[in-house]
């Protein structure tokens, strides 16, 4: 079930995120999903499994830039490879494309997680290696359809 984020999952969600450190992320990415869970969830979306949080991901619209951009990605290791971020992804592409057509869709994601989003149509339009802390590129892709 993919339900909405609430402050009370705060905690739980940046232990989720640390289940995924350093494989998926740099250890000092836990206070830029701080700061974002603070300022930015409006848009964040939590998987939950048997009152369980496995997997998050929000989304952020730049209605300046007539862009809808996709973020903070990750899942419960256990969970790996069993369709939860799949079904995420997809989850927000829809809601975006429900509520802002023809909006322009982005994300910023790393070498270790590219070729997910891939599957759904993301383009990379620029790669800028060690962005998010060494060993960790910054892969900015573009959803094509």
């Amino acid at each position: 079930m993919i339900r909405k984020y609430l402050a009370t999952d705060y905690q739980d969600v940046l232990n989720l995120l640390q289940l995924n450190i350093p494989d998926y992320f740099a250890p000092e990415e836990a206070k830029d999903l701080e700061k974002y869970l603070q300022l930015h969830a409006q848009n964040y979306f939590l998987f939950i499994d048997n009152d369980t949080i496995v997997g998050a991901g929000g989304l952020n619209y730049i209605e300046a830039e007539n862009i809808a951009k996709l973020a903070w990605d990750f899942i419960h290791p256990n969970h790996h490879k069993k369709g939860i971020g799949s079904q995420l992804v997809q989850y927000r592409l829809n809601k975006i494309m429900e509520e802002k057509p023809g909006i322009k869709i982005e994300i910023r994601t790393s070498q270790l997680a590219y070729l997910f989003y891939e599957k759904f149509g993301f383009q990379t339009q620029k790669i800028t290696k060690d962005y998010w802390a060494e060993g960790f590129d910054l892969y900015h892709m573009e959803f094509k359809g």
